[in-house]
Parts: structure tokens; sequence; C-alpha cells
């Protein structure tokens, strides 16, 4: 009797999700930005989030909840009902470097989340303020050496991809520069324009143009290879410092229950916005790198990015600040 009402209760769940599956979106969905607006990840999010909505014929709500480099509304979309009505544009840090920068941390990426696709690939680049006399990482590198805990550098958050060039560039080059977090991009980028810290890793899609009104000097992008925005700057390594390479990302993820065939179809909306010319052309000219892809190699893509970011919380002994 215990077998065949378990097996009864079994279909009635299988027909209510494939019932609730049928009938998606029924609402307006809310995409989860873990940073306050302005900032490069919500610019990302808003070039996507209207066409997502005419392609579902609901409405996609952007919701800045920013925080702990990204953690707090990482963790809100963890808590949230698994319909595929609330959904994360989820980063780096909340979603890799949280794992061993954030011990306390509401989630295990791995096993609450479901990954839905790879948005983009994002280029930072290191920029000084026009006051500071250097014009080249070489001559930057000579200034901190030769001042060493005055120089600082400005950060969207612990963890963020900011806060991890940073730290990579002074653990490989063995100099003293100060960290200085804050709560997103826009807050970072202000602190730098307004002479307020003396350089950052700044993010390709806000900086880009104060690079081009000189409000700002470029020394180089912290990536592997050059970057289509500002394609006459070299990379690090190439300016004089081997081995370096830090590039950011973002992602679409869900609750960890979210049914497969929901997200399947969200992995092939988003593949689909993000081969658009107009999306690839806004985003590239920027510095953000459409990728795409599907749940499966997104999954296997943040595995690879927590276990590596680990390496460089612990070498470079990293706190959440």
């Amino acid at each position: 009797m215990k077998t065949v009402t378990n097996a009864l209760l079994l279909a009635v769940v299988i027909i209510c999700s494939a019932s609730a599956s049928a009938q998606y979106p029924a609402r307006p969905i809310r995409l989860v930005v873990p940073f306050p607006a302005g900032g490069p990840t919500d610019i990302v999010a808003r070039t996507v989030s209207q066409k997502l909505s005419d392609s579902l014929g609901q409405p996609v709500v952007i919701d800045n909840r920013g925080g702990a480099g990204g953690v707090i509304g990482t963790e809100l979309v963890v808590k949230s009902p698994a319909d595929g009505h609330t959904l994360l544009l989820g980063t780096i840090s909340g979603l890799a470097v949280a794992m061993s920068l954030y011990p306390s941390r509401g989630y295990d990426t791995l096993r609450d989340l479901a990954p839905i696709t790879h948005g983009v690939m994002v280029t930072n680049i290191l920029v000084v303020h026009p006051s500071l006399p250097v014009r080249s990482v070489k001559e930057l590198l000579a200034l901190a050496r030769a001042k060493p805990g005055t120089l600082n550098y400005a950060s969207s958050g612990s963890g963020t991809i900011t806060n991890l060039a940073g730290e990579l560039f002074k653990n490989l080059a063995r100099v003293d520069i100060v960290h200085v977090p804050f709560k997103g991009g826009a807050p970072a980028l202000t602190a730098l324009l307004s002479g307020e810290v003396s350089m950052n890793f700044e993010n390709s899609l806000i900086v880009v143009p104060h690079i081009k009104s000189g409000k700002v000097r470029a020394l180089a992008v912290t990536g592997a290879q050059r970057s289509r925005s500002v394609p006459d700057l070299p990379t690090i390594t190439e300016a004089g410092l081997p081995g370096y390479g830090a590039s950011g990302w973002y992602g679409f993820v869900a609750p960890a229950a979210t049914p497969k065939d929901i997200v399947t179809r969200l992995a092939g909306e988003f593949n689909r916005i993000l081969k658009q010319p107009d999306v690839v052309e806004r985003l590239s000219s920027q510095g953000a790198e459409p990728v795409g892809g599907t749940p499966e190699q997104f999954g296997a893509f943040i595995r690879d990015e927590i276990n590596k970011w680990a390496k460089l919380v612990k070498s470079a002994n990293m706190k959440a600040e």
C-alpha cells in the first residue's frame, strides 16, 4: 500500500511540474543583479533583459541587490522559489570566489544553483589617476617598490574580479599596494575619478569612456589577450609582468530545483540573444565578449573557476573586507 501511495505522489508531482513548465512564464521574471545599478553587471543585465522579455512575453524586472561581493544577491536567488521566475546574473565573485573567501555564506554554488548559460567574458583595464606620475606598468611597479604601502587601488568589493586582479598583480610583482573595497564598480570608479585612490583594475564596460576623455590613464589590460575595446593597450604580461592574467565573467543561473525543461528553454533563449548582432556589437565594443553554451558546459566552467581562484585566495591570504 505504501509503495502505491508513493507512486501516486510521484505521479502527481511530475504532472504538476509538467503543467507549471508548460505555462512558463506565468508572470514577470525577476533578474537579480548582485551589484548596484550603473555598474558593469547591471549594464549586461539591461542589455539582454528587454530582448528576453520580448521573447518570453513577460516583463523582465532587474532587481539590484548589492553587497558582500555578490554574495547577498546570490543568496537571495538560492532561497527563491525554483520555478524559473527568479534568475541571477551571477559573477566570478558570487559563484566562484565566494566558495573560498566567504566561509559563512548561506549557499554552495554547485549544490544550490542550476547553471543556465555562460553570459560574457569581461576585460578589465589597469588605470591610474592622471596625477600619478607613471605611464607604463614598469613605471608603476618602480613607484610601488620605491614607496611601499602608499599606493592604493579601489575594487567593487572583496572577491570581485577587480579585487582578484589587484591581488594577483601584488602577488606576482611582490609589491605593497593597499586594497580599498567599495560596494560596486560605479562607486569604485568614482573614487578613482576623484583622486581618492591611485589606481583601479577597472571593468572596461564602465571605464572606457573615461579613458577616451582623459579622466583616467590606461596602462594595460588584465586578460591574456588584447581587447577589441582598447586594441592599442598591451596586456599586463606584455607590459612587463610575465604570467599575469585575470578576466571576469558573468553567467545566468537559477535555483537548483528549477525544472530542467525551463532551464533548457532559458538556455536556448539566452544563447539566441547573445548571438544577435546588435548585442554582440554593444558588448564587445565595450570589452565584454558574449560566450553562451549549454548548462553543462557552464557548470563545468564554474567548477574549474572555483578551484582556480581558491589557490589565489589562499596564497595571497585574502580576507573578506
